[in-house]
């Protein structure tokens, strides 16, 4: 689906990523973020435990989204942390097939690490989103020898084949990958993507957001929008 419909611009939805804390927490959510991301990666610096993430959780108000975001897990962990957690979405940023990522009866997005093997060129990057046909979104990220949060952005070129397909051949976009207020009024009016995801563009250091850089983010996808 893409933002604009029929002439009309929808509103970009916001996903704050690598919460780690009840006040950023209650920061994303008052600066009007749609969605908040737990990561589940235990090399990550923005890693929480299931019950961890499960307290927080507890604070989310009605309509605000939960997402735990997992690499390459094992089954039972998925499992151990939907039963703890209970999140809205799950969100997989590693090599998973389409079928694991089916297989736990939970909503999910699949993440695109755009650039990596497999995925370096615009063709080849659409031919592996339309594997995951079940996805309720496809989100793109830069590639990294690391999972998530890098700062780093991609060519929003290799995005153009996708771009190209009708909307009913493809899942709602989201931007993730060296965004922030700076640097995501150009990507966000050109692609006009489904949503934006961000956990190092607003951080004062890994895992901790700052109240400042976040209601900047906000307030420059508004802006992006208008």
């Amino acid at each position: 689906m893409s933002n604009n419909q029929k002439g009309k611009t929808m509103r970009t939805r916001i996903k704050i990523c690598g919460i780690t804390r009840h006040e950023d927490l209650l920061c994303a959510v008052n600066a009007g973020a749609d969605a908040v991301g737990f990561v589940f990666h235990p090399s990550s610096k923005r890693f929480v435990s299931p019950e961890r993430a499960a307290e927080l959780v507890g604070n989310l108000p009605a309509f605000v989204s939960s997402v735990a975001l997992f690499v390459n897990p094992e089954p039972q962990f998925v499992q151990k942390v939907i039963e703890t957690m209970r999140p809205t979405l799950l969100q997989f940023h590693g090599e998973e097939t389409p079928e694991f990522c089916a297989s736990f009866e939970t909503p999910y997005i699949k993440a695109f690490r755009v650039g990596a093997p497999g995925m370096d060129s615009a063709q080849s990057l659409k031919e592996s989103c339309q594997q995951f046909a079940s996805a309720r979104a496809w989100l793109f990220d830069s590639y990294t020898p690391a999972y998530g949060g890098s700062g780093h952005t991609f060519d929003h070129a290799m995005l153009s084949d996708l771009l190209a397909l009708e909307t009913g051949q493809r899942a709602p976009i989201i931007l993730s990958g060296g965004l922030n207020a700076q640097t995501l009024l150009s990507p966000v009016r050109q692609l006009r993507p489904w949503a934006v995801d961000v956990s190092s563009g607003v951080e004062e250091g890994p895992g901790l957001k700052s109240p400042s850089l976040i209601a900047a983010f906000v307030s420059a996808v508004k802006s992006a929008d208008q």
